[in-house]
């Protein structure tokens, strides 16, 4: 399992509600968190998938994500 962050452009309550079936489906309910307070929106995973694969999950939620660091 490693841990991945991504900026994103999941920015309120609603986006995270909106996002929420998708990643829990595949990540698993409690393997990822939003930090909305930050400015780039951190998404933060706990998975064993490629990034890409994490982005696709967000982007096929209807936001974006570019992975950080």
């Amino acid at each position: 399992m490693q841990t991945l962050k991504f900026k994103t452009n999941i920015n309120c309550g609603g986006c995270i509600k909106a996002v929420t079936p998708t990643l829990n489906q595949e990540l698993g309910a409690g393997n990822w968190q939003v930090d909305t307070a930050d400015p780039d929106k951190i998404l933060t995973v706990s998975c064993a998938l490629p990034q890409q694969q994490v982005v696709a999950l967000v982007e096929e939620a209807g936001f974006k994500a570019e992975p950080v660091g």
